[in-house]
């Protein structure tokens, strides 16, 4: 089969998609949903501030809420390119850290026990990440380990046991679904709806929290590639700092990327693994676009598959036991 290069393979009408994407926000927030505007947490990261000025474009500045909900182990950066995002922007924005209310849930006291049963050091003062093996790099299976970093910045790596990465990533939800909380406080506050900000990968890749991240009213760029969201970012003209930043969860103590944390692979290739595996390209053909070996995308494609089986609950409803007569 034969396929474009990789510069126009995921190319769009920047225009023209803003555009669409702006009537049909207009149509759900006012129409569908009759709302008087959006709710959209900004965190300083590409996907949030091109949601954001998808709102504010198709709604105009006045009608879009922008939210700062920092915590605990926040990156300061975030806040700042947040509200460089929201000055530019116009729009109103409210601040509310979280971190005394995951305090009284007992976020971090949970998190901190799951660490220290495989390191037991684990302390004040301490720091730590999640991350997984990078598929260019390994030819070994995807396992997550723990990297912790002392008080005097001695790290060191650990290969984490099931049960203490779900306990770990147990806390951490309570992160995501906090911030939800707050998101339709201010919902219901203003008689707005709630804008969700995945991109296509994480969208497809379950990399979300049930009723945390992953809950919305409505999702503007779940249908572009990573790629494509950058496109948008620079037709909308955001910040160009905001722009060069690279991805990064900002929920872990130590800073971490979306690559090492989630996806295994650097995101531009991700995009067109799974652009490939969705048109059918042979890991061959994705070989040649991505400079990846021919075994690295039968990796990656496997990898698709089975985090699509692993997530399928994330993005489900509830079931109804016994269906409505």
């Amino acid at each position: 089969m034969g396929v474009a290069n990789t510069a126009d393979l995921l190319r769009i009408d920047a225009a023209g998609e803003v555009d669409r994407i702006a009537t049909r926000i207009r149509d759900i927030v006012f129409s569908q949903f009759r709302r008087k505007g959006a709710i959209v947490a900004v965190s300083g990261g590409i996907d949030s501030s091109v949601v954001a000025a998808l709102c504010a474009r198709a709604l105009g500045p006045e009608r879009v809420i922008a939210l700062f909900l920092p915590e605990t182990d926040s990156s300061g950066d975030s806040l700042r390119l947040g509200k460089l995002l929201t000055e530019q922007l116009g729009v109103r924005s409210f601040e509310e850290n979280i971190g005394p209310i995951l305090t009284a849930a007992g976020c971090y006291r949970r998190r901190d026990e799951a660490i220290r049963e495989v390191v037991p050091e684990y302390g004040e003062g301490y720091k730590s990440k999640i991350v997984l093996p990078n598929l260019v790099e390994t030819d070994r299976y995807a396992v997550f380990s723990l990297v912790v970093q002392s008080p005097s910045g001695e790290q060191k790596k650990v290969r984490l046991p099931l049960d203490s990465y779900l306990g770990i990533l147990a806390a951490t939800n309570f992160k995501q679904r906090t911030r939800k909380m707050m998101e339709y406080h201010y919902a219901d506050r203003y008689n707005y709806a709630v804008a969700g900000t995945p991109n296509r990968l994480e969208y497809d890749q379950g990399f979300f929290v049930k009723n945390g991240d992953g809950s919305a009213d409505f999702k503007p760029i779940a249908h572009l590639y990573k790629s494509q969201v950058y496109q948008l970012a620079a037709h909308l003209g955001v910040p160009e700092e905001i722009q060069r930043r690279p991805s990064t969860t900002d929920t872990y103590s130590l800073e971490q990327s979306q690559e090492e944390f989630y996806f295994a692979l650097p995101l531009e290739k991700m995009d067109l693994c799974l652009y490939g595996k969705d048109h059918l390209f042979t890991p061959e053909d994705v070989s040649s676009l991505t400079g990846l070996t021919t075994q690295q995308v039968i990796r990656a494609y496997e990898m698709i598959e089975s985090k699509r089986r692993a997530t399928h609950y994330l993005g489900s409803s509830a079931v109804l036991v016994c269906p409505l007569q």
